[in-house]
């Protein structure tokens, strides 16, 4: 059995981090530099990188930023935003990142997830599954930062990013972002039910029940959060070792 990993998520906007609520990022919270520097000290498995606003501005990825905070950062870092075609992969893989993330290019333009993994690798090429779910239950995949309605199925396309090569899936409840009130387990378990590549829950942390839940519950292979580590005194060392209690095999 894969080891579960524990893997805080950056946001950023314009200048620095922010916390966002439901995909809404307003809220200044420091600096991406320090944040890095902190989760080198704190036995961090990965880190997440998301540039917030990059797609709706029309902007290809910061890669004089993202030089600087990979020469920092000790750890495999995954980044997104703002990536649209096959050489914005290849700057930010030459850059530093470890992996690159694609949310809304794998919406408009599948085909480049494709494109990707055959130049680059398989264990380069995650997708971001952003999905919103509607009063009456239904689901839809969303793009442009959750802002743009697609009337996706999230299954059906986590399943066709499986298909063009998708190495991971980052499944994100639009709903959920930022509130910390528990992770869509039922989501994550749909998708993670239907391929056999690893499926990173995110969207919702509020405790370390909530993680090992959707790994026991909804067969995620990570769990990523922003608000739990950034706002209360929980730990990433802390969630590995209350999953590991409750049976789950983590990294040390």
């Amino acid at each position: 059995m894969l080891k579960t990993r524990v893997i805080p998520t950056l946001l950023y906007k314009d200048f620095g981090l922010v916390k966002g609520v439901r995909f809404d990022s307003r809220r200044a919270v420091g600096s991406a530099m320090q944040a890095i520097k902190v989760y080198n000290l704190r036995q961090v498995d990965e880190l997440v990188f998301f540039d917030v606003t990059a797609t709706l501005r029309g902007a290809p990825p910061d890669y004089e930023l993202i030089d600087d905070l990979a020469d920092d950062c000790f750890m495999p870092l995954t980044v997104g935003g703002g990536v649209r075609t096959v050489e914005h992969v290849a700057k930010l893989l030459s850059v530093g990142a470890d992996r690159v993330c694609l949310g809304t290019a794998a919406v408009e333009t599948p085909e480049l997830v494709r494109e990707a993994q055959t130049s680059f690798g398989i264990q380069c090429i995650v997708v971001s599954v952003d999905v919103h779910r509607a009063e009456d239950g239904t689901v839809e995949v969303r793009s442009h930062s959750g802002t743009k309605s697609t009337g996706i199925d999230p299954v059906e396309f986590a399943r066709q990013m499986e298909d063009l090569g998708a190495g991971e899936l980052i499944v994100q409840s639009v709903d959920r972002d930022g509130t910390m009130t528990g992770y869509d387990v039922g989501l994550v378990r749909s998708i993670a039910g239907a391929v056999t590549v690893p499926v990173v829950a995110s969207g919702g942390c509020e405790t370390y029940e909530d993680m090992a839940v959707v790994v026991l519950e909804g067969g995620a292979s990570a769990v990523a959060a922003a608000s739990i580590f950034h706002y209360t005194e929980q730990t990433p060392l802390e969630a590995k070792q209350y999953m590991h209690d409750r049976g789950i095999p983590t990294r040390k």
